[in-house]
Parts: C-alpha cells; structure tokens; sequence
C-alpha cells in the first residue's frame, strides 16, 4: 500500500530519473502491478532517452567569442575595465561563462529558448520531429491501422478528447503517432507522410499561457512550424516545407480539429 495515490506527478519524476527514496519504491510497486502504466512509463523513458541523445550535442558548442572574458575586457580598454560599471557582478557573470565551458553555453542556449506559451510549443513539437521524422524503424508508437486505439490513449493522457485531422487533400497519409513528455506534462504526437516520403508531425498538448492563440509561423534552417491554440489545446506542425506550402495544410488540420475540441 502506498502512502498516498500515486499521481502523474510521481510518474513523471520517475521518469525524469528525480523520485528517490521510499517514493521511488512505491512507484515501482504500482507498476510491477499494472503492466499497461509499466510499459507506458517505459516508452516515456525511451523517449526522455531519445531526446537527451538529439540533444547532446548542443554541449559540444563553443562559448561564443562575445561572451568570453577577453573579449570584454579587450573591448572596454584595460583602462576602462576600473570604471566598468558594477564590476563584480559583470566580472563574475563573464568568469563563470568562461569557467562553465560547454556548461556554460548549454545555460546560455537554454536562456534563450521559450519557455511558455505558443512559442515554447514550437520548440517542443521541432525537438520531437527531429526525433521521430528521421526514424525508418518506428517512427510512431502506435500505428493508423489502430488508430482507435491511439485516439482512446492520447485523449487519456491529455484528459480531453483527441481527433486525428484527415490531410489526405494535401497528399499526406497518418502514419500513427505516439505520446512524448514535454517540460509542460504529457503531448500527443501526430504523423503524416506523402508519395516522395516527405514527413509532418503535428504536436498537440494542453496549454497553460496562450490558450487561445492565433496561427504563428516560424522558420529555422529547414524546419518550419506553424502553431496556434483553441480553448486551452496547443498544436504545432512541423515539416521541412517553407511556410507558404505548410501553412495552408495547418489551417486543414486546424478547421478539422475547431470541431471536436
């Protein structure tokens, strides 16, 4: 018996690899008794595993040369560094850039990601497709031949009703889809694809900020997304297509789904 219910929160944190103790015990019971919630919080961490290793290399990355120690100093003038305005604060924010290495950039990187709202969306549903859509072995975790069986799991983890837009119009098939953990609780993975092998995914999670939103489009490098959100749900599709091409199969999925949210 545990001391209390076991919630997503604990499930979450087990994930996440911080539930320690007697807690971590607990939870562990609960799923060596329930062998669906075992083997769904088993694809929870294959995912968090999988996301972890697409981004690793981002600690590989230079600090960059603006942010060096040196370089300020060699743009303020030596003689100027005493007069630097609040100089041990601005010392010790450049030591520890210069200290933390890669660390340090990593914090930088991560400073300048969104972190709530639509904007944050995007960035979830780009990590997830740079995941999955390059996947030729399983690319979803459940496929559209049970496509049943995936609406009746994701509307579950998302405590709302969950459709799959039909994109057939503009030549992209459903190819399944599969639930991912985000920073922000549990999302819904939708993806297509058409004749030349061409992939889109569509990410869909509650929103807590921006619940309702207008369509935003964004391009970085080869990726675009176009996101928005309707009586607090999310969406965010990505595809490698410019934004002219992918925003009108948003707006297909979009007057699809204004139906049945």
């Amino acid at each position: 018996m545990t001391s209390r219910p076991i919630g997503e929160d604990d499930l979450h944190a087990y994930v996440d690899g911080v539930l320690g103790g007697h807690r971590r015990a607990e939870v562990e019971a609960v799923l060596n008794a329930q062998p669906e919630l075992r083997a769904r919080v088993a694809r929870d961490i294959e995912a968090r595993d999988a996301l972890r290793a697409a981004l690793a290399g981002m600690a590989d990355e230079p600090v960059p040369s603006e942010l060096s120690l040196a370089h300020v100093i060699e743009r303020r003038g030596r003689r100027d560094w005493r007069r630097w305005t609040l100089p041990i604060q601005g010392a010790a924010a450049a030591m520890l850039l210069v200290i933390g290495g890669a660390g340090g950039w990593m914090m930088h990187a991560s400073q300048q990601q969104p972190t709530v709202g639509i904007a944050a969306l995007a960035e979830e549903a780009k990590q997830s497709y740079a995941v999955y859509a390059p996947d030729t072995a399983r690319p979803v975790e459940i496929a559209a031949s049970d496509a049943p069986q995936f609406v009746q799991w994701a509307s579950r983890r998302l405590d709302r009703p969950v459709a799959v837009p039909d994109l057939s119009a503009a030549g992209y098939r459903f190819l399944g889809g599969r639930v991912v953990p985000t920073p922000h609780g549990a999302a819904v993975m939708f993806m297509y694809d058409n004749e030349g092998g061409q992939r889109l995914t569509l990410l869909s999670r509650n929103m807590a900020v921006d619940k309702e939103a207008p369509m935003a489009v964004n391009r970085e490098g080869a990726v675009t997304t176009v996101s928005w959100a309707r009586r607090g749900l999310g969406f965010s599709m990505v595809g490698t297509i410019d934004g002219a091409a992918l925003h009108p199969i948003a707006d297909a999925a979009r007057a699809q789904l204004d139906k049945t949210i």
